[in-house]
């Protein structure tokens, strides 16, 4: 299926996304704040959205980089992470970085998936479940 990817107008609906898992009100200015830069995406259907991706570029040493990306419970491995990052790799002209804590193996085999690279790792963020960099080069013009 193929899923709708748009830039969010408001943050309510990855706020609602993000409550289902319990993140709840740490994040809401953050995704608001995104919102505004025109950083925060959503992907779904005509019943609404199941998934957003959150970049911003101010957080890891002014590069493009891809802070938050959730998918509602009942709806991952049915593409909507794919298509976000699709929509936003095709956005930015300068590789494309992210992370992922270690113990994340959907995430990772999504990257890998989609042609992104291992760039090292920090320990001590999460005890246990070190955080793991990933860059995605330009692959067009």
């Amino acid at each position: 299926m193929p899923w709708q990817v748009e830039k969010a107008r408001d943050a309510g609906p990855a706020i609602h996304i993000d409550a289902m898992l319990a993140q709840g009100a740490p994040r809401q200015a953050e995704l608001a704040a995104a919102t505004a830069r025109g950083d925060l995406w959503l992907a779904g259907d005509d019943a609404g959205p199941y998934a957003f991706l959150c970049r911003d570029d101010a957080c890891f040493f002014a590069r493009p980089f891809v802070a938050l990306l959730v998918v509602a419970p009942g709806f991952r491995r049915r593409g909507l992470a794919s298509a976000l990052l699709a929509a936003i790799e095709t956005e930015v002209s300068a590789p494309l970085w992210t992370s992922t804590n270690r113990s994340n193996a959907a995430m990772r085999a999504l990257l890998a998936g989609r042609g992104y690279e291992s760039m090292g790792e920090v320990r001590g963020l999460d005890p246990g479940d070190p955080e793991l960099f990933f860059r995605r080069r330009k692959t067009h013009p």
